[in-house]
């Protein structure tokens, strides 16, 4: 008899600790904040795969601080994260920590509703508050810039020195200062037309050109055209650097990667993407010194900016989200002034976040663009995905032979169809 009410009692307490187990993965699942002993597992989605040694060394340490919250990274490449990044959103089981892009894609996943406002968490004052107002809409902050970049052209300023050349304030002196490069044997820009170079470099090439800053607002109500001097004058500077061969005949097939090699093996003098290329030159030639510039498309006295910033990769939570709790506390975790530093100097990026004191050799270069005139980058200020790519591509059709006016105008009628 005893015998078989000792065999009844470890049947019972084997039942009672399945159900406990069960009890404590679902609680986790519904978004436990880790303080109450159940263990959760967070989402966090990006696209930056430069950045995972960083974002892993920074995750171990999140989740020895806080033992109850495990973070799972996923990193998508940018083409496919901008295009996929919704769909991946909707039912919250992804994502519980996200980014953004500004511009389109943040207005894509504003309108369906998948941000979570933040504006009251006590986090949001790591950031600076003139820093992060690409993450507001409508009264709130649904999302918080992490990264602060410099959208223009890295050069080798050892090289420059050498060929005694010094950045140029007008587009005579750009042209001049190219064609110095080419002819000591050096691509002047190298160009990645496959991929990310064309939605980069119209940024610097057209924010004196088209200074007022509502200009991408004004073409979606239809006060501007792309069949205007603004665009029309830009796309054909873009001619005039490719046909004088400052920009090379094979651009259109280049990639980034390919393009950072070759201000890396000295072939090429500027690279046409920006700020947050820095890193990746400088890990295959520790031995250059590199400086940012922008191309001055009109003439000293009439240029109102010196180059282009971005506010980017925009840490946000998903509205969808049964763990809100644990995601907001990494995103504490991130924007805290150690945390952040760490990843600013391990990755050498600007960032928004407050105190946080820069020590890479890339970041000391560019510091001196945080007191120039910058404009917040034209590109991710068109609300339409569609008209942002035909603004593009209308780049890529004149770098292939056709004429500025040509695809202007293939432009605008893209830009016609989505406002009607």
């Amino acid at each position: 008899m005893k015998k078989k009410i000792s065999i009844f009692m470890m049947f019972v307490l084997l039942v009672s600790s399945f159900l406990v187990g069960c009890s404590s993965k679902e609680s986790g699942g519904n978004g436990d904040s880790g303080d109450g002993g159940d263990e959760t597992t967070i989402s966090f989605i990006h696209w930056r795969g430069e950045d995972s040694e960083i974002f892993k060394e920074l995750i171990s340490k999140f989740e020895d601080e806080n033992p109850n919250i495990k973070v799972e990274m996923t990193v998508y490449p940018s083409e496919q994260y901008q295009s996929t990044a919704q769909t991946l959103l909707r039912d919250g089981s992804t994502g519980d920590v996200f980014t953004s892009f500004p511009g389109s894609q943040f207005e894509i996943i504003k309108k369906a509703g998948l941000f979570e406002d933040i504006a009251g968490e006590a986090f949001v004052d790591n950031f600076s508050p003139n820093l992060i107002k690409a993450g507001q809409a409508d009264g709130q902050q649904l999302a918080l810039p992490l990264q602060l970049v410099y959208n223009q052209p890295v050069y080798n300023k050892s090289l420059f020195k050498e060929l005694g050349i010094e950045p140029a304030d007008d587009w005579e002196g750009f042209l001049e200062m190219c064609q110095t490069l080419l002819d000591n044997g050096y691509t002047p820009i190298a160009f990645p037309g496959a991929d990310i170079g064309p939605g980069q470099f119209m940024n610097p090439m057209m924010m004196n050109n088209a200074p007022d800053e509502e200009v991408f607002a004004k073409l979606m109500n239809g006060e501007a055209k792309l069949t205007e001097e603004w665009w029309v004058k830009t796309l054909a500077q873009f001619q005039e650097l490719s046909d004088k061969g400052y920009i090379a005949k094979d651009a259109l097939g280049t990639k980034h990667e390919g393009a950072i090699a070759l201000v890396a093996q000295e072939k090429a003098g500027m690279l046409a993407t920006g700020s947050y290329a820095m890193a990746n030159i400088k890990d295959l030639n520790a031995d250059l010194e590199l400086g940012l510039l922008a191309p001055i498309t009109v003439s000293a006295d009439e240029a109102k900016y010196e180059g282009i910033h971005t506010t980017t990769f925009m840490l946000a939570v998903n509205s969808q989200s049964k763990k809100k709790d644990a995601a907001k506390k990494w995103i504490e975790f991130l924007s805290t002034p150690e945390n952040a530093e760490n990843y600013a100097n391990s990755t050498g990026q600007f960032l928004t976040v407050k105190d946080v004191n820069y020590e890479s050799a890339e970041l000391q270069a560019a510091a001196e663009w945080l007191d120039k005139n910058t404009r917040f980058q034209p590109r991710y200020l068109i609300p339409n995905a569609d008209v942002e790519k035909a603004v593009i591509a209308s780049i890529q059709s004149v770098l292939g032979g056709e004429t500025p006016e040509k695809a202007a105008e293939e432009a605008q009628k893209i830009v016609d169809q989505n406002i009607n």
